[in-house]
Formats: structure tokens, sequence, C-alpha cells
């Protein structure tokens, strides 16, 4: 009852300024503020502001909305910590892997990621013992990488 006096006297005093608006000759203005003025008591009369006013005062409303903000914050916290975190679990123990020297080529047969080539085979034939002070660069890894993802 008391909302509804409310949006009543709220209209009134708006409809008041229109009138002074278009006494003024800004009738686009007054038009303006009249349709503003109006929307509390169509409010009223569709039976909006009773259920508002219905909702707004009962406990167990307000335990629902709570309820949702809560939920709200836990999704977003969790996927804010994903994001953070680098993915999902098969994605850290790959990283977690690759971290340790575990990874594979998909053709290798041996770890890709180590020490080096150290190997005979693997070792160019024309090595010069001056060369073999310097580290070789091998660039198998990057190819097996690059050929993974069809580069």
């Amino acid at each position: 009852m008391l909302a509804e006096t409310i949006c009543s006297a709220v209209s009134a005093a708006g409809l008041g300024i229109a009138a002074v608006t278009a006494w003024r000759k800004r009738f686009l203005d007054a038009t303006r503020i009249a349709v503003y003025s109006l929307v509390p008591v169509a409010l009223v009369l569709t039976g909006i502001v009773g259920w508002v006013a219905g909702i707004a005062f009962k406990p167990s409303v307000w335990l629902g909305f709570g309820l949702l903000a809560v939920a709200w914050l836990l999704f977003a916290t969790t996927r804010a910590i994903e994001r953070r975190g680098g993915g999902t679990r098969k994605e850290r123990r790959a990283a977690a892997r690759a971290a340790r020297g575990e990874a594979v080529a998909p053709a290798a047969s041996a770890p890709s990621l180590g020490a080096g080539a150290t190997d005979s085979r693997t070792r160019p034939a024309a090595a010069s013992p001056q060369r073999s002070a310097a580290p070789a660069e091998d660039f198998s890894d990057i190819e097996a990488i690059l050929k993974k993802h069809g580069i």
C-alpha cells in the first residue's frame, strides 16, 4: 500500500514538472519527462510493484539471493584459478613432464629434451675437435614440435 502511494506521488510530481516544461515551450523535453513519470503508475497497475514489495520482505527470498551470490562467487573464483594455474589437470601434468625432461618427440625412440646428443650415431662425422667444445645446435626437438602441429 505504501509503495503504491509513493509511486503515485512520484508520477504526479513528474507530470507537474512536465507541465511546467511544456509551458516554457520545451515540448520535446516535456514529453520525455511525462513518459518517465508515467512508468511508476504503470508498474503499480501491472502488479510488479506489489510483487517486488512482497519478495523484498521475505527472509527466504534474501537467503536465495545470498546463495546465488555465493554460487556465482565460487564459480568466478574457480575460473580465475583455472586460468592462472595453466588449465586442466591433464595440461599441468604434461607441462610437469616436459619440465622434468620426459618429453618424447612423436617419432623419436629416446627423449628429445635432455643433455644433448652424445651418441656417436647422432654426432656429425665431420665434426672437428675444436667444434666439439661449443654446444651443438640440435633442432630435432623443435622440428618434432613443428611437425606435430602441422607446421
